[in-house]
């Protein structure tokens, strides 16, 4: 099957239905991770199949561990109680999450291991780990340009730091705690604000002990080195991000009504649907349970007149990847939306900051690009652009629920990236009543 060069959003009728996400991806990484660190067997239900997990679950398999698929969604994990030296480079592709959380938890064995991925990945940074890593005692070697992936990590022999965060980023403060647990000491991380817990929840969940304490805005996570780890059962609920795209349609497509169920309500991954109440959306939780150790819940979103607000800033580390899809919403919203403090768009896939503005501009909507953030002034959206994405889903996905209420259609290239993070996304928005089709 040819893959299309170009995706092409049309207007649409209402859209309804009930639907489900695909499984949390932060979550993904860390159980496989987390599952290969291990002693014993970690069964995954939930797991999401796209290429950046699929990455993550080579590259485990390539530090030894035993990687099964049993069933859609379901994996298990046969970890041999820590990493073992790999016969090859570990290639993560655009997993910028997988590479960076591996990095962490590979420093702590004595294995030397080079980490590269494709294009887009290699231009992202990896100073902000690699700094930490270095100081507790690893040996990182870029073998390109520095600061910039292939590099090679020779581990072993940790000693744990007291590091502080300067900006909230859950990917360094869990790349640290993975290496903690094989250092030796208390290792420390302080972060100034709160960002996503995903990796403090399931280290107690296989076993270890984690101490986490309130500092003003944010707070302080410790680990103890030499605790080992024992597989367990991981249940991952549905991904937050992934749900924002088809909950984002119902909310701009007149007449619509959209439910995804079992999306994940970590408070910590919610800042997205806080910001969408404060513009007016008409946006209900029903059936909240636990499951996983998460809040779950079904979350619908029907047809709302929405009004432009200020982002706080604060907010950002609860929905750095929510950006895209809440400019969106924001370009059928009346009024300016003012989204700041998100400088950390600009070293994603992409530079997310950089091309929604370019692609919203094209389709004819009001916004102003700034060195940390942008603002969007809503109103009526023409559309009618071929939206270039850089081969970020994000960016994709975003333009794509554009084009299902712009006047024109929008279509976007490069769309086979959306698989990265989002296995089925169009059959899911056609299943909806979304005019979805491939183009050249």
């Amino acid at each position: 099957m040819t893959t299309p060069s170009h995706l092409t959003a049309r207007r649409s009728r209402a859209l309804s239905g009930r639907t489900r996400a695909p499984g949390d991806k932060s979550m993904s990484h860390r159980a496989l991770i987390l599952g290969a660190m291990a002693s014993g067997t970690t069964e995954i239900d939930g797991l999401l199949e796209g290429d950046d997990v699929l990455a993550t679950a080579r590259a485990v398999q390539a530090f030894g561990a035993g990687v099964e698929r049993t069933g859609p969604g379901r994996w298990r994990v046969t970890g041999q109680g820590g990493f073992r030296q790999p016969d090859s480079l570990i290639d993560c592709g655009n997993a910028g999450t997988g590479v960076r959380l591996l990095m962490g938890a590979a420093a702590g064995y004595p294995v030397s291991a080079v980490f590269d991925g494709d294009a887009s990945l290699r231009k992202r940074p990896m100073k902000r780990v690699a700094g930490p890593l270095v100081e507790m005692g690893a040996r990182l070697d870029w073998l390109g340009e520095e600061d910039r992936l292939p590099v090679q990590v020779s581990g072993g022999a940790l000693a744990a730091i007291d590091h502080t965060q300067s900006v909230a980023s859950a990917q360094i403060k869990s790349a640290i705690l993975l290496a903690g647990l094989n250092a030796d000491g208390v290792t420390t991380v302080a972060e100034p604000e709160r960002s996503r817990d995903h990796t403090e929840r399931m280290l107690r969940a296989f076993g270890a002990e984690v101490g986490v304490e309130a500092v003003g805005e944010g707070w302080r996570v410790s680990l103890r080195g030499g605790q080992r780890l024992t597989g367990t059962a991981v249940w991952i609920p549905g991904d937050p991000s992934s749900a924002a795209f088809p909950l984002a349609a119902g909310l701009v497509v007149p007449g619509s009504s959209v439910t995804v169920e079992g999306v994940m309500l970590n408070p910590l991954r919610t800042g997205l649907f806080e910001t969408w109440r404060e513009m007016g959306a008409d946006l209900t939780i029903s059936n909240r349970r636990t499951a996983g150790g998460e809040e779950v819940g079904d979350v619908t979103a029907r047809h709302s007149e929405l009004s432009g607000v200020v982002v706080p800033e604060a907010r950002a580390a609860s929905m750095i990847d929510e950006y895209p899809i809440l400019a969106v919403t924001a370009a059928f919203a009346e009024g300016e939306t003012v989204m700041r403090g998100v400088g950390e768009m600009r070293v994603k896939e992409s530079d997310r900051i950089s091309l929604m503005v370019a692609g919203l501009r094209a389709c004819g909507v009001d916004v102003a690009e700034e060195a940390e953030g942008f603002v969007v002034a809503g109103g009526a959206v023409p559309g009618g652009a071929t939206v270039h994405t850089a081969h970020d889903h994000r960016i994709a996905m975003s333009h794509l629920v554009l084009g299902l209420a712009a006047e024109r259609p929008v279509a976007v290239d490069e769309p086979d990236m959306i698989a990265t993070s989002f296995p089925g996304f169009v059959e899911l928005m056609r299943g909806l009543g979304a005019d979805i089709a491939a183009s050249t």
